[in-house]
């Protein structure tokens, strides 16, 4: 296999992984906010928006890279500041309760 071939496929493979992470972390910040509208509580508010913010940032650097022509290495960064920050706002959620 060439090496332009290799790296397609890794590209392929790249693509389904980050759109398979984006379709899962939506569905638990959308089941997360579900629980939030019926019961108020601001832990699970604060658990949606946590996982929103991890979703994002996982999808991130890609999008920036291929859509907006940012660095590769500035994506990433912005990608996981977000995830940072997600990760604290799920911390802080279940620390709350």
């Amino acid at each position: 296999m060439s090496s332009y071939a290799a790296e397609a496929t890794i590209a392929i493979a790249l693509t389904v992984v980050k759109t398979l992470s984006l379709l899962v972390g939506g569905m638990i910040t959308f089941f997360a906010f579900k629980a939030y509208r019926r019961t108020r509580q601001q832990a699970l508010g604060l658990l949606a928006g946590g996982f929103g913010l991890v979703t994002l940032g996982l999808v991130l650097a890609g999008m920036l890279y291929e859509l907006l022509d940012v660095g590769l290495m500035t994506g990433i960064l912005l990608e996981s500041l977000l995830m940072l920050a997600g990760f604290v706002v799920i911390a802080y959620s279940l620390y709350v309760t």
